[in-house]
């Protein structure tokens, strides 16, 4: 999560102050970057808000890099991230030899057979050709010899400390880009035991990058060009108030329009409500309930196929286009939620993305309807309240997000405050689950649409 740190120059800041448009405030620091990158620097780290151009920071410096002939290896988090990466810069950089490292077991997808000139191999010895292989964290950790004098470490945030330390010998200097709003490395097994120390597995490979080397170049990209003006502020004060960030666009730039006029349903009230004002919370009368609340449950399914039967249209900067089934999401805390929802969605629901948090990050679409983590639950516990979740669910969108709750979370909140042990050496993060969730729920307030009224 975003902490408070005087080494890093806050980019959004140093932009306003001398009146840079959001486009050339955004050029400005990646400029920096790649001149770092020259620089004769160990490492570089760059934050980045969601939807920044992270990915396309990472396809130009790894263009940079080979241009001046630096052979360098690329560590993604995902197999998805990775042939996400595959195609970037494949599409956009021709001229880069690249290889994809990868387990036996692996299937090459469509879009990385679509460049015939990428070399899939399981060897790393297999890649003297070539100037860029990238693999995932877990299958460099594998290797036992050769060395790059590049890496480029993508989604750093979401990097175990201890994944870094085992593929660190594969390279003299790395690139660190992610961001730090998003969820936090995660396991299956109890960590309270190594809290506190200064190689504690569980905290980012950034976190503990810049703990032992502090005097590491930090740049923030300052402009989200995924987040609407309407979300940009909101997203920004909850979840970066150290780190802030600016939208790419301006107020009325986006426009949200239906072809067919509503019914005067509680539904048709908070889809009207999304599209003017960028949010909307339907609230469902406040209940404890099991995890898979079936009116919650049928409410979120409700509003995603609501909003596909009024033909919706989007309006930007990229022109106009219909909201289709593939341009809206559906986002949940837990994976039983997702089961139910897919299931109460049925065919009117077909090609509507329904998943977790966890696997929505880094993804993008025109709509999001939201199954708030915490609602209807009687306690809030250290998983429901953690800040990044709420992040990565509240960011995912270009138009509107529409977040489903029972009434009584900010009271739950009141009565739960967090009660997580401090340890000592443990950085304070900031900010904290509970003080996100009341930011964002003081904003979504101003926007409430109540079931059945």
């Amino acid at each position: 999560m975003s902490e408070p740190d005087g080494r890093g120059r806050n980019a959004m800041g140093e932009a306003e102050e001398f009146g840079l448009d959001p486009s050339v405030a955004a050029t400005k620091v990646v400029e920096e970057v790649l001149a770092d990158l020259d620089g004769g620097h160990r490492g570089v780290v760059v934050d980045s808000p969601p939807g920044a151009g992270k990915s396309t920071l990472v396809v130009r410096a790894a263009a940079h890099l080979a241009a001046a002939g630096e052979r360098l290896m690329i560590v993604a988090q995902t197999n998805e991230q990775v042939d996400d990466l595959i195609d970037r810069i494949a599409g956009k950089h021709p001229d880069v030899t690249l290889g994809r490292l990868s387990a036996s077991t692996y299937t090459i997808s469509d879009r990385v057979a679509a460049y015939p000139g990428v070399k899939v191999a399981t060897k790393a010895d297999q890649f003297a050709d070539r100037m860029v292989v990238i693999a995932t964290a877990a299958k460099w950790a594998t290797l036992t010899d050769g060395s790059w004098p590049w890496a480029i470490v993508d989604e750093a945030y979401q990097m175990r400390s201890d994944m870094l330390l085992r593929i660190a010998g594969r390279f003299e200097r790395a690139l660190f880009v992610g961001d730090p709003g998003q969820l936090d490395p995660f396991s299956t097994v109890e960590v309270e035991r190594w809290a506190g120390l200064s190689w504690d597995p569980m905290r980012s490979a950034v976190s503990v990058l810049l703990a032992h080397n502090p005097d590491l170049p930090l740049h923030r990209l300052p402009v989200s060009w995924r987040l609407p003006a309407s979300a940009a502020p909101v997203v920004s004060e909850a979840f970066y108030p150290f780190t802030g960030f600016r939208s790419g666009t301006g107020p009325g730039d986006r426009r949200l329009e239906y072809g067919a006029q509503g019914m005067g349903t509680s539904y048709d009230r908070a889809l009207d409500e999304a599209a003017a004002s960028g949010w909307a919370l339907y609230e469902l009368p406040a209940r404890h309930t099991l995890r898979t609340d079936s009116e919650a449950v049928n409410a979120t399914a409700a509003l995603a196929v609501r909003l596909l039967q009024r033909g919706p249209v989007a309006h930007s900067e990229q022109g106009s286009a219909p909201v289709t089934a593939e341009r809206v999401a559906i986002g949940a805390a837990h994976r039983d939620q997702v089961t139910a929802i897919r299931a109460a969605l049925g065919e009117h629901g077909e090609g509507i993305t329904v998943d977790t948090a966890n696997r929505l990050q880094g993804r993008e679409y025109d709509v999001t309807v939201v199954l708030h983590p915490l609602s209807g639950r009687r306690d809030a516990t250290a998983f429901h309240l953690e800040s990044g979740r709420l992040c990565v669910l509240a960011s995912r969108h270009r138009h509107a997000c529409i977040v489903v709750a029972r009434a009584g979370i900010p009271e739950l909140l009141d009565a739960h405050p967090s009660t997580e042990p401090v340890h000592l050496g443990v950085p304070v993060k900031f900010p904290d689950g509970w003080e996100a969730n009341q930011a964002v729920l003081a904003h979504l307030s101003r926007h409430r649409v109540q079931a059945h009224a």
